[in-house]
């Protein structure tokens, strides 16, 4: 049957997700999720939830949770967004501040989701490439741009970008809106948060998913001055009001409070991540000097394709991607120290 409606319909490549297998028995090594649980007090906050309230809509505003955000990182309230993730956040951002007929700019090898972004909503964009050795040349985003959108530390490769560069960037580019997103800052490196005051075309995205341990609850926010926030709510007032749900906001208000447990946790991944880096380079692999919770590795001997098969056939699953430039490399979220351990076994078993 012809379809004659065929040229009404946006057709698009979406950004596809890590794998996330139906096995408990697998050791998942492939998304960056957090391998310690939330804080208790979320635990406690979800036991102890009123369930009868979900017969409400969820609250507009989620000053409770500004407020407590806005003490952890020295801003004011109501330079806080709050987001369905920071997927959702960065979307709308997009959506809101990348309007020009100049083109945005983003690294060519960093998060995959961004030029999805840019197809989904016509937006016009140039990869700049970065290094040899991957990191990101601060100078070549000195020029006409309709946008710039830096993930730092960058992904997949999680390598830092320093803060006096992450200024330079933002100082050269007043007519465009420059967007960090810091989903991974919290395991190295200095946030450009304490920037949003000075330069009033910087926003600053973060996640609960990561080193919060609140994948499944999905919570973001973004740091940018009230101006900018009013277009953004605007925006996302015209797309969905209530973006978060009550249990998401009691959950992220609980982990938001408990600096104890997340400082606790931040540095048992820190510590993993770089014994994990000076084991993997034992064993013939280069490894990037990542500030992640996740490592970018090469093996010498091996290609990564057959690294990640053989992973997976031993029941540990970790990143691949089949794209030019990275394509002999693996991302490996770092896990707990007995999963890392029978990760190193097996590798060492397969080489």
């Amino acid at each position: 049957m012809e379809r004659k409606w065929i040229d009404n319909i946006k057709i698009v490549e979406p950004y596809i997700p890590g794998e996330q297998p139906k096995d408990e028995n697998i050791i998942k090594l492939n998304t960056n999720e957090c391998p310690y649980p939330p804080s208790p007090l979320v635990n406690d906050a979800i036991k102890n939830f009123d369930y009868g309230n979900l017969r409400l809509y969820p609250s507009i505003n989620c000053d409770r949770l500004k407020s407590i955000i806005s003490e952890n990182y020295n801003v004011s309230k109501d330079m806080i967004f709050l987001g369905n993730g920071s997927d959702e956040v960065l979307a709308l951002c997009f959506m809101t501040f990348f309007n020009s007929d100049k083109p945005v700019l983003f690294p060519d090898i960093t998060y995959s989701f961004y030029d999805v972004w840019c197809k989904l909503y016509n937006i016009k964009y140039e990869k700049i490439p970065v290094s040899d050795n991957f990191e990101i040349i601060s100078k070549d985003y000195f020029k006409e741009n309709g946008g710039i959108v830096i993930a730092n530390p960058n992904a997949p490769t999680g390598l830092y970008l320093e803060f006096e560069e992450i200024e330079e960037i933002v100082k050269n580019n007043e007519k465009s809106i420059v967007i960090i997103d810091e989903a991974y800052i919290d395991f190295g490196g200095e946030s450009a948060v304490s920037l949003v005051n000075k330069y009033n075309n910087l926003v600053v995205v973060h996640t609960f998913s990561k080193s919060r341990a609140l994948a499944g609850i999905r919570v973001g926010f973004a740091i940018l001055n009230s101006e900018l926030k009013s277009y953004l709510e605007a925006v996302k007032n015209s797309f969905n009001s209530y973006t978060l749900n009550s249990l998401s906001i009691t959950a992220a208000e609980k982990s938001m409070s408990d600096l104890e447990y997340f400082q606790k946790c931040r540095e048992k991944i820190i510590s993993t991540r770089n014994r994990t880096i000076n084991i993997l380079n034992s064993i013939g692999f280069k490894t990037l000097n990542s500030k992640s919770n996740f490592v970018f590795t090469t093996c010498q001997n091996q290609k990564a394709s057959y690294l990640y098969e053989y992973l997976k056939s031993k029941k540990i699953i970790v990143r691949f991607f089949d794209k030019p430039r990275i394509n002999n490399y693996l991302r490996i979220t770092i896990g707990t120290d007995y999963q890392m351990d029978k990760l190193f076994e097996e590798l060492k078993n397969c080489l």
